[in-house]
Formats: C-alpha cells, sequence, structure tokens
C-alpha cells in the first residue's frame, strides 16, 4: 500500500510503500476513495499546538499517517465480521478508543486516551488503504457524493457534536457562531437545517461572511473589529451561546465578549494561545466556558441519519489527488481554502 508520512516536523510528507494489511477477526479494510484535510492535521504535521504564553505542546511523531476524515470501500473482512461485506461504501468513525475504559463503557471512545483514533493515534487516510478495528464504525453515506461524505467524520461531527452542547434553548435565545471555514460553515448549515438555530457568524474574512449570507445566515460581524463584539451584546442583551470554531486567545476573548450572564462558551477550534480571565468573574457571570471535542458514536449516527434523510445542506467541497497532500495542508494553513478540501485516491 501506499501511504504519505510525517517527516521533520513541517517537512514534507513522505511517500512511503508497505505492505497492505491483512484484517482478522473485527477488522475490516477499507480502500480509501476520498479522505478530508482538517486543521488539525496540521498541528500534527508541524508537530506543535501552541499553548499560549511562549510554550507549546509537542506532538511531533515521525512516520504518522494522518487523515481522519474518511470515505472507503470495504475489500477485505475479518472472520468475525458479518454486518458488512466486500464492496461496501461506508464513512470511518475514526475516533475510536481503547473500549474497555470508563469512558469507552459510557459511550465516549472520542475522550479515551491515548485511545486508537485513526489519523491521530494510529494510521489514517492519507494513504490507500485504512485498517479499522471493527465494522461497528462504518457508516452509510446515502446518496450523497463521496468527498462530502468523508467531511462528516470530523467536520460534520465536530460541528453537530458541539451544537448539541447548546442543549434545551428558548426560541430567543441568541447563538454566535466564530469561524466561517469548512467546520464553522458545517456548523451554520447543520444550525440552520436541522436545529432551528438562526446563527449571527463572525468572521474576519468578508468573503467567509458573504457566504454564510448566500447559505441564509441574517446577521454577520467581522471580528477584526473587536468593539463589534459590544455591538452584539448591545443588539441581543448578550448571547447564550458562542461557538468557538477557530480556538484562538482573540477568539475566545471576542466570544465571551458576546455573551450574557449565565451563558456559555463552547470552544471547539485548536489555533492555540491562552485566557487569562479574573476568577471572581466566574460566579459574578456564571458563565459557563466548556470545550467540545469531536463528538460520539452515537452522535455519529445520528448525524449520518439526517445526512441520509437529506436534512443537511451540502458544504463547498474542493477535491485534489492524494499525492497534493502537501500542498493541501499548506494552503489550508495559509487560510486560502473555502469550504473544505478532499483528496482523491488515484
Amino acid at each position: 500500500m501506499i501511504s504519505y508520512q510525517t517527516a521533520s516536523p513541517g517537512a514534507p510528507l513522505v511517500r512511503i510503500e508497505t505492505e497492505t494489511p491483512v484484517p482478522s477477526g473485527s477488522q475490516v479494510l477499507i480502500k480509501m476513495v476520498a479522505c478530508g484535510v482538517c486543521h488539525s492535521d496540521i498541528h500534527i504535521h508541524e508537530g506543535v499546538f501552541e499553548l499560549g504564553n511562549d510554550k507549546q505542546l509537542n506532538v511531533a511523531q515521525e512516520g504518522m499517517v494522518l487523515g481522519h476524515e474518511i470515505f472507503g470501500e470495504v475489500v477485505a473482512v475479518g472472520e468475525d465480521v458479518d454486518s458488512v461485506q466486500i464492496g461496501d461504501r461506508r464513512v470511518v468513525y475514526p475516533w475510536i478508543g481503547c473500549g474497555e475504559c470508563a469512558l469507552c463503557r459510557r459511550g465516549e471512545e472520542q475522550l479515551c486516551t491515548p485511545g486508537r483514533a485513526l489519523g491521530i493515534v494510529t494510521k489514517g487516510g492519507f494513504a490507500d488503504h485504512v485498517l479499522v478495528p471493527d465494522a461497528r464504525y462504518l457508516f452509510d453515506k446515502g446518496g450523497i457524493s463521496d468527498s462530502l461524505a468523508a467531511t462528516y467524520a470530523c467536520s460534520g461531527l465536530t460541528a453537530y457534536g458541539a451544537l448539541k452542547k447548546i442543549g434545551k434553548r428558548q426560541d430567543d435565545d441568541v447563538v454566535v457562531i466564530i469561524g466561517a471555514g469548512g467546520v464553522g460553515m458545517m456548523a451554520i448549515q447543520i444550525a440552520l437545517s436541522v436545529m432551528n438555530i438562526k446563527p449571527i457568524v463572525v468572521d474576519i474574512d468578508d468573503g467567509k461572511l458573504q457566504a454564510a449570507k448566500e447559505f441564509g445566515v441574517e446577521y454577520t460581524f467581522n471580528s477584526s473589529d473587536p468593539q463589534t463584539a459590544r455591538e452584539i451584546r448591545k443588539a441581543t442583551g448578550g448571547a447564550y451561546a458562542v461557538l468557538d470554531f477557530v480556538g484562538a486567545e482573540a477568539s475566545a476573548n471576542y466570544g465571551l465578549g458576546c455573551l450574557r450572564k449565565g451563558g456559555m462558551l463552547i470552544i471547539v477550534g485548536l489555533f492555540g494561545g491562552a485566557l487569562n480571565i479574573p476568577i471572581p468573574f466566574f460566579p459574578m457571570n456564571a458563565r459557563l466556558i466548556q470545550g467540545s471535542y469531536v463528538g460520539s458514536l452515537q452522535d455519529m449516527g445520528e448525524l449520518m441519519a439526517l445526512v441520509r434523510e437529506g436534512k443537511i445542506a451540502p458544504i463547498e467541497i474542493h477535491e485534489r489527488p492524494l499525492s497534493e497532500v502537501t500542498a493541501a495542508l499548506s494552503d489550508l494553513k495559509a487560510g486560502t481554502v473555502s469550504g473544505r478540501q478532499v483528496l482523491l485516491a488515484e
């Protein structure tokens, strides 16, 4: 099999040829058809997450096969597999845990540490074949395109999982989405089409804000002027929930500036930085700051059911061959990509 593996941090991925794995037991071998490119791939490729205050989390690992938004065709199965057949085409849930810890037993495999997440801990989709531990991690895509289907494994699931954390809300509870990139656009689509949420959308890029308006968003603000957070709070009385799909120090502080008392800031993005908040403000404002990491296997099942029912409008997809994976990572890092890049098998 052919895979594109990490070398030194930030260096071009290396094309490597190895033996194609043979599945056994509950395992399923997938021939990769389409694999999305995510901001998380950038951080792992570069080997660090920025923690603010001149600190970094080192995640550099040579020989890693990235790529966790995987859609492919079943080409071989282990002897214990009877729920899928050779030739089936499936979206892969990549956030696989150990299966034994308390988190996994609660159905929160995505939080298992270190777990067995494809493209994060074990070999992922920047390759022509992927070994999946169990057929229960495979989902039918319905009638949507192969490239779009791949994006639901992370972009769609992350957006859906974050939106679910808002919980029960009143009709006049305001929701703000910060970041109209690939995941943010997916969140906008799901909010509008499935959850009856009409979000205010914030970004520093007027082009992305215009794209959000074309999706049906009524109110947008350019956050390059931090004072627009005050405008949102003044016009709405303060947001009930802010979903930060950027995850930078500036975006998180902007989100806090939008909130009313008792509101919640849900941080999804991993851009990096640190927050410095006076402790008395926590009880005084009664706000909740929560992280959201992708979504559970149950969330994936719910999301793919909505996809198959045609309830979620598609986002913009840019296809390119797998051999251009390093260029795709560079373009995403440069911020020149609208929507989601998807690599296609060659």
